[in-house]
């Protein structure tokens, strides 16, 4: 037990700013195995962001609540998947060879394709996540709590749709000093149950209030196919970053999937 309290702590450290034990450290080997513990943070991301919008929602907009909390969220993680999801825009987008594309995706600095990249992002966040909610009206309590479950169910499956790759392909980057490098390594089925457990149980969750949800899986790893396909088309597997950008669009293709079940089946 105290072993794994040590690799979810790790996780925890890794993915998000929230403040750990000091005697955590970015150890490899704990790293590799906290893998098993990505979907569980989104169950954590997720609850402090709804925290945020059911507070700001007393005496504000649904629209301005959605804000405040897609700004919690960006907080919590320290805009780790955001900055990985920039990176993939500039590096695949200037950049038309494998060790081009690796260069762009290491430089610190956000470029055009970045920028625009990110800003399209968070309107379609914004937009599809507030239609989201107000799909649950009503102030009675299963109506909350059916938004609880969108906001966990959205960054754990997005999450898991993510971390799968490296379950199925190739860290691309030949470099030790990465420092995503050590969550590429082997992976027992400790690592590949706990995501895919954490991964999923919010959505039969949420399936029990609508079962047709269980649909948007389909989208969501679809996306998730053809998105690994593209990294290893062009950089021969995946890095950090791409798998920051598989959570951000997962988790936006989420919400469209959740709509677009909602208005047509």
């Amino acid at each position: 037990m105290k072993k794994e309290l040590h690799i979810f702590f790790t996780s925890l450290m890794f993915y998000t700013r929230i403040p750990c034990p000091k005697n955590i450290d970015h150890h490899p080997d704990y790293l590799n195995k906290a893998t098993r513990y990505f979907p569980l943070i989104g169950w954590i991301v997720g609850s402090i962001s709804f925290l945020a919008f059911y507070l700001f929602s007393f005496f504000l907009s649904t629209e301005t609540a959605v804000i405040f909390a897609l700004v919690v969220s960006v907080l919590t993680t320290g805009a780790f998947h955001e900055d990985g999801f920039a990176d993939v825009c500039d590096g695949f987008g200037g950049g038309w060879t494998k060790e081009k594309i690796l260069i762009i995706m290491k430089d610190s600095a956000i470029g055009a394709y970045g920028a625009i990249g990110l800003v399209l992002l968070f309107l379609l966040k914004f937009k599809l996540l507030s239609e989201s909610v107000s799909l649950f009206k009503g102030d009675n309590s299963i109506a909350l709590i059916q938004v609880f479950i969108l906001f966990i169910s959205a960054h754990a499956l997005s999450r898991l749709a993510a971390i799968s790759i490296i379950f199925t392909h190739e860290y691309s980057r030949d470099d030790a000093s990465s420092k995503s490098k050590p969550i590429a390594k082997n992976h027992n089925w400790k690592e590949i149950f706990g995501s895919f457990f954490f991964g999923l149980l919010p959505l039969f969750v949420f399936s029990y209030f609508q079962y047709k949800f269980l649909l948007a899986l389909t989208p969501v790893f679809i996306t998730r196919f053809f998105l690994a396909r593209y990294f290893q088309k062009w950089i021969d597997g995946y890095t950090g970053d791409c798998l920051g950008a598989t959570q951000q669009v997962c988790e936006v293709v989420y919400y469209l999937s959740i709509l677009l079940i909602w208005k047509f089946i």
